[in-house]
């Protein structure tokens, strides 16, 4: 894989990945203070974020399924490794958006 390319698919993943966490974080913040629509919409943006990320390790994906090489560099491992946290990170704010929003109806 051309140098380039992977450093662009690496950098996505860090990026929209970063940007998913940031956007649950404030859904979080949102639904403690009782704006659970607003809470609910910024999972949506985060959603967003994390189908970004995901084309980014797709295309990872697809270059070594064609059988080229694709560099294994501690960069791309903390890449891979924002990504996971990113998808933990949106699983668990939606999980307390609706928890935030069982206590606010109570």
């Amino acid at each position: 894989m051309e140098e380039t390319v992977l450093m662009e698919s690496i950098m996505g993943l860090i990026v929209h990945s970063g940007n998913t966490r940031s956007e649950c974080m404030e859904a979080i913040q949102l639904a403690k203070n009782g704006q659970i629509q607003e809470a609910k919409e910024k999972i949506q943006v985060a959603n967003e974020a994390l189908i970004e990320a995901h084309h980014s390790q797709t295309a990872l994906l697809s270059q070594e399924a064609r059988g080229e090489k694709v560099e294994v560099s501690m960069l791309l491992i903390h890449a891979q490794d924002h990504l996971m946290n990113a998808i933990t990170f949106r699983d668990l704010a939606t999980e307390m958006i609706e928890l935030y929003e069982r206590i606010k109806g109570e």
